[in-house]
């Protein structure tokens, strides 16, 4: 008799339902830390709280691999990359060079962005193109180059996505916060490192 496996279950399925802690201990993790907490050599601070970085990239992996409907699947990992963090907003943006602008496709939070679609020179995505760097800014009110989202952002950083030569932008990932300062180095290197990760997904 030949064992078979059930019916695979969509990504965005899997996750709708997601929580930033989960008891099991099977999937991501964060754990609240107290006053004085430092980053270990497996975990980061981010948002308030301690994450394993591996337990992420692996989620992330599996949410990538798994992918059957691309939206479906960035949706989730705009889900969960808002969880880990506690941000107040996620996004994730396409590139199209041909066409010049920079479309949203999927968004996590209390609402769409202001602008779901706009030229690619324009607000701090556009310096992620044009500079093939992330962009990391405190305050965004001190930014002229900001496009306001949410009257109550106060700060973002926007990581671009590469294409397979790791030359051109084909996506963002853009994350907002209502606190100033909200993306230390360590924040940055981690997202930069989930933007490797989910990659695939601005490919297929």
């Amino acid at each position: 008799m030949v064992n078979q496996l059930p019916p695979a279950c969509p990504p965005w399925q899997v996750f709708q339902r997601f929580q930033p802690e989960r008891e099991d201990g099977t999937v991501y993790r964060a754990h609240a830390h107290g006053q004085g907490a430092a980053p270990s050599d497996h975990g980061f601070i981010m948002g308030g709280m301690r994450m394993d970085r591996h337990l992420l990239m692996k989620d992330l992996g599996v949410l990538v691999s798994a992918a059957r409907d691309r939206v479906g699947a960035l949706q989730s990992v705009a889900e969960l990359l808002r969880s880990s963090g506690r941000y107040r907003w996620v996004g994730l943006y396409d590139v199209d060079r041909a066409a010049e602008a920079v479309t949203n496709i999927v968004w996590s939070g209390p609402g769409p962005p202001e602008y779901p679609a706009f030229p690619i020179t324009k607000g701090l995505t556009g310096a992620v193109i044009s500079t093939r760097k992330t962009v990391n800014i405190g305050d965004v009110a001190a930014d002229p180059r900001y496009l306001t989202a949410f009257g109550t952002t106060k700060s973002e950083i926007i990581v671009p996505v590469f294409d397979r030569a790791g030359e051109n932008v084909v996506g963002t990932i853009d994350v907002e916060s209502e606190k100033p300062n909200a993306f230390p180095a360590e924040v940055q290197t981690l997202l930069e490192a989930c933007s490797k990760v989910i990659r695939p997904l601005w490919l297929r």
